[in-house]
This record gives C-alpha cells, sequence and structure tokens, in this order.
C-alpha cells in the first residue's frame, strides 16, 4: 500500500521546518562550496600565470645579460686581435703586457693565449701558465686554428685540472691581409670572472623553492643551485629541449628528477646556451592551501551568521505553515479551540492563516452542529440515548452519587391510536417541556424512546428524587394539553450506588419500579426496592 514502509510501518514524513532548514542549509553549504572551488581555480590560474610570467621575464632578462656579456667578450676580443696584429709588428715584447692588461681589466677571460699560424703559443697571460712556446694540443683551439674564423667552443672539461672551460677566439690577419694566427680567450665556468660572478655566486634556491639553471647548447649544466650537478646531461629534460631548438617560452612541465616545475626559459643567441627559472607546482599548491585557510577564516564568522540567519527565517516562515497542518490534523479528532491566529509577515503564510481561520470556524460550526445533532432527540429537543449512556458511564467511572427517574406516559398508544401521531408528538413535546422546567442546572433530562424519557440528578438521594418525580407528574397531570383527556406519567426511580453499581443494573432497577407504578395503577411513583 502507497504511504506505507517495511512491515506495514508508516513511513516518517519529512516536517516543512526541517525541509525548510535543511534546503537552506544545502542552499548555504553548496554557495559556498562554489564560492570556494571559484576563488580558488582563480587563484591557481592566477598564480600559475603570474608565475609563470614572473619566470619567462626573469629568464628573458638573463638571457639578454648572458648574450650581452658575450657579444662584449666578441666585440672585446675583435679589437684585441686588430690591436695586437699592429703592436706584433712594431713592438712584440709589449704584447705581453697588453695580454695582461686586456685580461685583468675586463674580467671576461681567465686566461689569454696568442697562438701563431704554426700552432704556437706566442705568448700567455697570465704567464703563471708557463705556456709560451709550447704547441697547442686543445682540440677545440686547433679547430679554431684550423677555420681561421671566429670560433666559440661548447663547454668542455679538462683533462689536467677538470675544470669547464669555454673557448672564445678571434683570427689575427697583418695589414696586408696575411694569416698570423688567433688570439684565445678561455672562460673558467666556476672560477672568478664576470660570469661566475652574474651567475655562480648568487644561484640558490630562494624562499618559493624558485631557482634558476643555464645549460649549454648541447644539454649539459653550466650553473645550477646545486653545484654537484654542474656538467649534468639533462638534455632529456621537456625545458631543456626546446631550449637546444632555439625557442624560447613558458611551460609547466616535469624535470629529469619527476617534479612537476612552472618554467620560463629564454635561449641565448650569442653562444646556443638557454637560461631557465623554474618554480615548484608543490609550491603554488601550498599557496593555494594557505589562500584557502585565509578565506576560510575571513568567511567563517559572517558564513555562520549568515547561516544562522536563515535558518531563523526558515523557521519562523515555516513555523505558521506546521502550526496550521497540525491544527488541520486534529479536525474530526479531538475537540481542540482555535489559537489566536497573528498576521504573518508572509504574504502566502497571513492568506492562508486566515483563510484556515474562516474554514476552522465553519467546521466548527458544523462540528458543534453535527454533535448537538447526534446527541439530542430531535422532537423534543432533549438529550438522546446516547448521550444518557455517555453521561451515566463518566459519573460510575468517577464514582460520582446520582438518581436516575424514569418516566413514561401512561396509555400512550392510545393517544397515538385515537388522535393520531402530531398528536402524540404534541404530547411528547409537553412531557419535555415540563421536564426541562422542572430540573435543576445541571440535571441531565433525556428522551430515552418512544414515550419513554430518564432524568438524572447528580448528588441526589432517592428519596429527595422521589420529591423531584411527583412534581413532575403532578405538573403534568394538571397541564393542559389539546385532548379530551388528562396526561399522566409512571415513574421508578433508582440511586447509584444503592441500587446498582452500572448503567445496566440502575436502568434495570429503575424500569421495574416504573412498571411496578403502572401496575399498581399508573400515575404514582414508586422508588426501586419499595
Amino acid at each position: 500500500m502507497p504511504g506505507l514502509g517495511e512491515a506495514g510501518q508508516p513511513k516518517k514524513k519529512l516536517s516543512l521546518t526541517l525541509l525548510l532548514i535543511g534546503l537552506v542549509t544545502l542552499v548555504v553549504l553548496l554557495t559556498s562550496t562554489i564560492l570556494l572551488t571559484a576563488s580558488y581555480q582563480s587563484k591557481k590560474k592566477s598564480l600559475i600565470e603570474t608565475t609563470l610570467n614572473l619566470n619567462l621575464s626573469n629568464a628573458e632578462r638573463m638571457s639578454k645579460t648572458v648574450d650581452s656579456l658575450f657579444r662584449s667578450m666578441r666585440s672585446s676580443m675583435v679589437y684585441s686581435a686588430d690591436k695586437l696584429s699592429q703592436i706584433n709588428e712594431v713592438q712584440p715584447e709589449q704584447v705581453d703586457d697588453y695580454l695582461e692588461l686586456m685580461r685583468k681589466s675586463s674580467t671576461y677571460f681567465n686566461s689569454i693565449l696568442l697562438v701563431g699560424a704554426d700552432g704556437v703559443i706566442r705568448n700567455a697571460s697570465p704567464a703563471t701558465l708557463g705556456m709560451a712556446g709550447k704547441s697547442i694540443k686543445s682540440p677545440w683551439a686547433v679547430e679554431a686554428l684550423r677555420l681561421r674564423l671566429p670560433y666559440l667552443s661548447e663547454p668542455f672539461t679538462t683533462a689536467s685540472t677538470g675544470r669547464m672551460i669555454v673557448f672564445m677566439s678571434e683570427p689575427m690577419y697583418d695589414r696586408d691581409k696575411h694569416y698570423l694566427g688567433q688570439l684565445g680567450g678561455t672562460i673558467y665556468l666556476q672560477d672568478s670572472n664576470i660570469l661566475s660572478m652574474i651567475f655562480g655566486n648568487d644561484n640558490e634556491i630562494d624562499s618559493s623553492g624558485s631557482y634558476y639553471y643555464i645549460v649549454s647548447a648541447d644539454g649539459h649544466l653550466l650553473f645550477h643551485p646545486d653545484k654537484e650537478r654542474l656538467n649534468e646531461d639533462i638534455s632529456k629534460s621537456e625545458i631543456v629541449q626546446e631550449l637546444m631548438k632555439g625557442h624560447s617560452g613558458q611551460r609547466e612541465a616535469v624535470n629529469v628528477r619527476g617534479i612537476p616545475m612552472l618554467a620560463g626559459y629564454s635561449s641565448v643567441p650569442a653562444n646556443g646556451w638557454g637560461v631557465a627559472v623554474v618554480s615548484p607546482v608543490s609550491k603554488i599548491q601550498d599557496e593555494l592551501w594557505g589562500h584557502i585557510r585565509k578565506t576560510l577564516a575571513y568567511t567563517l564568522i559572517p558564513f555562520v551568521i549568515m547561516l544562522l540567519l536563515a535558518l531563523v527565517i526558515a523557521h519562523q516562515l515555516a513555523k505558521p505553515f506546521v502550526m496550521l497542518a497540525d491544527l488541520m490534523n486534529k479536525v474530526g479528532k479531538e475537540k481542540t479551540e482555535l489559537p489566536v491566529l497573528k498576521p504573518h509577515w508572509n504574504r502566502e503564510a497571513d492568506l492562508l492563516t486566515k483563510a484556515v481561520a474562516i474554514a476552522w470556524s465553519d467546521i466548527q460550526k458544523q462540528t458543534d452542529q453535527l454533535t448537538q445533532e447526534a446527541m439530542t432527540d430531535l422532537l423534543t429537543g432533549l438529550a438522546n440515548r446516547r448521550s444518557l449512556d455517555i453521561t451515566m458511564n463518566q459519573w460510575i467511572a468517577a464514582q460520582f452519587s446520582f438518581s436516575v427517574i424514569v418516566l413514561d406516559v401512561d396509555k400512550f398508544k392510545f393517544v397515538n391510536d385515537t388522535y393520531g401521531h402530531l398528536a402524540g408528538d404534541e404530547v411528547l413535546k409537553q412531557v419535555a417541556g415540563i421536564l426541562k422546567a422542572s430540573i435543576r442546572p445541571g440535571d441531565v433530562c433525556c428522551r430515552y424512546g418512544g414515550e419513554e424519557f430518564v432524568v438524572l440528578l447528580p448528588r441526589t438521594k432517592a428519596a429527595d428524587a422521589y420529591i423531584v418525580a411527583e412534581r413532575i407528574r403532578k405538573t403534568l397531570e394538571a397541564s393542559e394539553v389539546p385532548l379530551a383527556m388528562k396526561v399522566t406519567s409512571s415513574q421508578g426511580i433508582a440511586h447509584y450506588p444503592s441500587h446498582g453499581d452500572s448503567l445496566e443494573k440502575l436502568l434495570e432497577q429503575a424500569d421495574r419500579a416504573m412498571y411496578s407504578a403502572k401496575g399498581q395503577g399508573r400515575n404514582r411513583t414508586i422508588i426501586a426496592d419499595e
């Protein structure tokens, strides 16, 4: 059957108050969740874009610095190669002084060599290297000598010192364009020079976890915060592969150690190197959670206040509907007085309250009318047998002493047969009127059936009830009726609890006394057991 749960039990209904409070709470929670999620995503996007843009900006700035340095080195080398070509022709003894001045004034190079066309080192600075007069053996210097062109080597590690070195050279020609050899400069990447001063000494991981590194054209680390990783081949890195292609840009990528990073990278046109500035994604995540915690801290109190306010409004909105529903649920089940229905601030609730008040008043009137009709004899207006049974049972249950008078109109069948039922009805109405006029407030008078009436006298002994019964009998006998005969009655009296402890026994005793009165000639009153 619908509306039943397991084992035939009625399903528990959800109250309007609980429903509204639940819906309001759900809406507030969902709204807050959506706002937090939107804030989280917006902040995440902003942080990622800001970090990528900042890293790219730093990478481009550093790559421009490297590019400028190498162009300056090349310019210095070109100028010095031309100058030394002239000096070597007129004052060869001043070449060593020039090389020493060139090395110390610019801090571009850690050592400078002047190599003749035959591959023999003519001059070297610093002189402590002891290389003058020796033939060059470095494959990069040999290659530069062979090409007779401006040359820049890939970073390489020397076998003797284990240092990472970059070799730059510029061809030398005399005034007649005869090839004289090469002016070469070496840059020790980890030693004191302008590159290491700019990119090596302060290269550390900052508080946000960000750092930069510089790679060669073939993907080897030249500068990195972790000095033990220098010269490491990281060409498999997505970012380094882009740099090796000469590209610049920004992206999220995973480094060779499997750590997600936000990188900005820029290639160096002058030498094919690449600069990358990276920040770990985990740090962004930490900032995001910090942002969420801060947002929650700022919004928690307003959120709680808003939720409580919403709950109060929901409760107040549901209150009249709940009250009206409970009120209407009692209709027909119990006697309920209509409470004072105050105007409500909500239009719908106010209209419904007024409508229920009107409907309740009509229902009460109809209910009272139906109850009255159900408990009243329609002909005489007295209480009927049902009302009598209810009253007697209530008094007996309360151990309430009372007397019962059973009255029967004498020869009523003769009246009906002789004068008709309408005349009989008039007789019954007159009897009812006399009964009502003869009893006290609080006494109960009812038509028990046909021409039989019952009177209940609370807190009245049988002897006192006899006096009342006789007054009724005599009044009825003396009354005038539209008949050619007197109307008399026979009455029997019983007392609770003297003559019986139940409704049936009392009425039986009173009935017997009434029939005894009829047997003794009618128009008399007899008390039970007398």
